[in-house]
């Protein structure tokens, strides 16, 4: 392997598309940058395994923070990442009942608050629901994106901006002597190189490298989840659903494959684990990497279509398997904070750390906040 970087750089640690953004804002302000990424591809974890949502708010009626923050999000996403927008579908959000966490009249109060688009759906949709289960159905705006577009826009403007960009390379461990220094290594060797500055951004796997470097462990909950890829019927193929809030599942167009993914909150979370400081690191690819596992998918949709008769004739295509990760405050109201922690232990360390895509936006703005580029 070859030398690396010069002084005065930074080395971005994760291949997803927080990684892929971070480093071209880096470079774009007129660093010196680097992106390793362990797979041979880009964007393949995360990234891709997800609903494709392209946030609005209505997600978050437990946390009226993390909705604002998707409201000023949306239009912005939507707008730099346009040829890779899907919004020629309807989008439902529909309120269960009696378990549900919010009421219909909560809900529609908390969208007037945060200025999220919402109006009674028409009677040909509310016709299809169960009245004992679904007290309103409510029209949305929301959009979904194609992870393969985004990935080809991703790689082609990191490119642009004259990354380095390194797939199949491990990140080994990183330390500080008379500086900063990360291990890496790759089928050619491997080799140490130095920095001012190495961004961890690999999501599920934040406290992988602090845990071989060792370093204190971020307190972080993780779930192995299963995404199922199905066909819906053609009533509605140009639809997304949400069923809000307890009683959860959603039904989304997947552009990149032109399949509906589906999850269900019961059903999705396979196995969930927690990372705790001073106790043995777990990693969640030992679980993904399991070949016994069991799709959910019956139990999602026998659950499903009591709410909404006519899913119980969507067709199995596929599942994503996926490890989610969240803070563990996030679990009583369902926020999505950004984690940045800015010189983590070592000075020039940051982890940085996204539950949705567009909060790429919030993680950014604390990066050059801290670095005051």
């Amino acid at each position: 392997m070859g030398s690396l970087l010069p002084k005065k750089a930074a080395v971005v640690v994760g291949g997803g598309f927080f990684g892929l953004y971070l480093a071209e804002y880096l470079a774009g302000r007129g660093m010196k940058v680097a992106l390793v990424k362990k797979e041979s591809h880009l964007m393949t974890r995360a990234s891709y395994a997800n609903q494709a949502r392209v946030h609005h708010g209505y997600h978050y009626p437990r946390s009226i923070l993390t909705a604002l923050r998707s409201r000023v999000s949306f239009p912005r996403f939507v707008q730099e990442f346009a040829s890779c927008i899907k919004s020629d579908f309807e989008k439902y959000y529909l309120i269960g009942k009696p378990l549900g966490k919010v009421t219909a009249f909560q809900f529609q109060q908390f969208c007037e608050r945060i200025g999220a688009p919402i109006q009674q759906a028409p009677e040909w949709i509310r016709k299809l629901v169960n009245p004992n289960h679904i007290e309103t159905v409510l029209s949305a705006v929301e959009y979904a994106f194609d992870a393969e577009k985004l990935r080809k826009v991703m790689t082609e403007r990191v490119v642009a901006a004259g990354v380095e960009v390194r797939v199949a390379t491990n990140a080994i461990r990183v330390g500080f002597d008379d500086g900063l220094w990360l291990d890496l290594e790759d089928p050619q060797g491997s080799e140490r190189v130095r920095a001012d500055h190495v961004f961890n951004c690999t999501y599920s796997h934040i406290n992988l490298l602090s845990s071989v470097s060792g370093l204190e462990i971020i307190p972080l909950k993780h779930e192995l989840t299963e995404l199922c890829l199905v066909k819906v019927p053609e009533l509605l193929k140009n639809v997304g659903l949400t069923v809000m809030c307890g009683p959860f599942f959603s039904c989304m167009p997947f552009p990149s494959t032109g399949t509906h993914s589906f999850s269900h909150v019961r059903y999705t979370p396979h196995i969930e684990w927690q990372d705790v400081p001073n106790a043995e690191y777990v990693d969640g690819d030992d679980f993904s990497r399991d070949e016994r596992k069991y799709s959910a998918w019956k139990l999602m949709k026998k659950d499903a279509s009591r709410y909404i008769p006519l899913l119980s004739e969507c067709h199995y295509e596929s599942s994503i398997w996926e490890v989610k990760t969240v803070l563990p405050r996030s679990e009583s109201d369902d926020s999505r904070p950004i984690l940045f922690k800015p010189n983590y232990t070592i000075k020039g360390f940051h982890c940085i750390m996204g539950g949705k895509l567009d909060n790429v936006y919030d993680a950014v703005d604390a990066v050059g906040r801290e670095l005051e580029l």
